[in-house]
């Protein structure tokens, strides 16, 4: 059975977000919880992945990223090159982007690299935390598959993400 693994951005997700309805739907949805969701440092957060992540069997394992958790998500696969199962990486943010002036630390510059596995990467073509293009240059430099969901903002309660069952059909393409 497939092991999915929550990994929320900035000020973690609340009930309301879509996050929340995947951790809700199956055992086998384990979020990642960080122990300093709003002033987040690159390295702690990719130490607690890895923590988290070592605990289990990675081959049937995806990781499901929003926002800065995407970052996480590639930071992680970066420094610790292990093969899982896949990702979806939902509104990448670019925290090298002029408007992203958050106290996150760490996650910028974004790493390039492909993945060594199957991912996905959602973007809407409104998200004021990155812009279509840069998510698209995100995803072709990972090798990822890239989803443009339209005009969906941040992908999040704001834009009305709550119960956002397509997002959890695209669990199904990364089924291989």
């Amino acid at each position: 059975m497939t092991q999915y693994f929550i990994i929320p951005g900035l000020g973690n997700s609340g009930p309301d977000h879509w996050q929340s309805y995947f951790e809700s739907s199956g055992s086998n949805f384990i979020r990642v919880n960080q122990q300093e969701w709003d002033a987040p440092s690159c390295e702690d957060w990719i130490n607690t992945l890895e923590n988290t992540l070592s605990q289990y069997d990675l081959s049937n394992a995806v990781l499901i990223g929003h926002s800065l958790g995407c970052m996480t998500i590639v930071h992680w696969a970066t420094r610790f090159k292990k093969k899982i199962k896949g990702a979806l990486l939902v509104a990448p943010s670019d925290p090298e982007a002029d408007v992203y002036t958050f106290p996150a630390t760490g996650f910028a510059p974004v790493p390039l690299n492909v993945l060594s596995f199957d991912s996905i990467v959602v973007a809407s073509a409104n998200d004021v935390w990155v812009t279509i293009e840069r998510a698209e240059y995100f995803a072709e430099s990972w090798g990822s598959e890239f989803i443009n969901i339209g005009d969906a903002g941040h992908i999040n309660v704001a834009s009305g993400h709550t119960q956002w069952s397509e997002g959890l059909k695209l669990l199904d393409l990364l089924e291989k």
